[in-house]
C-alpha cells in the first residue's frame, strides 16, 4: 500500500479516536480535579476515603473556618472518647502533624479546602466542597452518626 493507504496512518486505524479521546479525558482529570457541577462519585470516595479527611469535612458542615490546632484537637477528642480539655499537647501535636502532612494536602489537592499557612493556620471550604459535604451527609446519617456528631460540635477552647 502507498503511504495514504498505509494502516499506519492514524485516522484508519480502529479506535485511533476513541483511545486519543479517553488519553485526553484521563490527563485533564489528573491536571484538574473536575467541576464542581460534574463532581464524580470517584472523585467524592477519594476525599472521604479516610475517617480523618470525613472529620474534617463533617467539621466544615458546622463552620467554614478553623484552625489546624482546633481540629487537631476536636479529632484527638473524638478518636480517644475523651472531652476536648482532656487532650494531652502531645497527642494534640502529633495530630496535627497527621492533618498538617497527609489529610489536609489530600484535600486542598482536591480543590475541597483551602488552607492558610500564614499566621493563623485556617481551613475554609474551597469549590468542590460542597458537592463532597452534600454526599458526606447524605452517607452519614447511616455509618458515621457519632463521627457527624461530635466534629459538628462547638469547639471548647481551654
Amino acid at each position: 500500500m502507498g503511504l495514504t493507504g498505509s494502516m499506519d496512518d492514524e485516522s484508519e486505524r480502529p479506535n485511533a479516536g476513541d483511545d486519543l479521546r479517553r488519553n485526553v479525558k484521563a490527563y485533564i482529570r489528573k491536571a484538574h480535579p473536575p467541576p464542581a457541577e460534574i463532581l464524580e462519585l470517584n472523585f467524592v470516595y477519594e476525599a472521604l476515603a479516610h475517617p480523618r479527611r470525613r472529620y474534617l469535612c463533617y467539621s466544615l458542615l458546622s463552620s467554614s473556618r478553623w484552625t489546624l490546632t482546633e481540629l487537631a484537637t476536636k479529632l484527638v477528642a473524638w478518636e480517644r472518647d475523651i472531652p476536648e480539655e482532656d487532650v494531652a499537647e502531645f497527642n494534640r501535636d502529633e495530630m496535627y502533624v497527621s492533618l498538617h502532612h497527609a489529610h489536609v494536602p489530600k484535600l486542598v489537592d482536591l480543590d475541597i479546602v483551602e488552607y492558610d499557612t500564614g499566621g493563623e493556620e485556617v481551613i475554609i471550604a474551597s469549590t468542590n466542597a460542597p458537592q463532597v459535604l452534600a454526599a458526606l451527609q447524605g452517607a452519614g446519617a447511616s455509618i458515621d452518626v457519632l463521627q457527624e456528631t461530635h466534629a459538628r460540635s462547638n469547639y471548647k477552647q481551654e
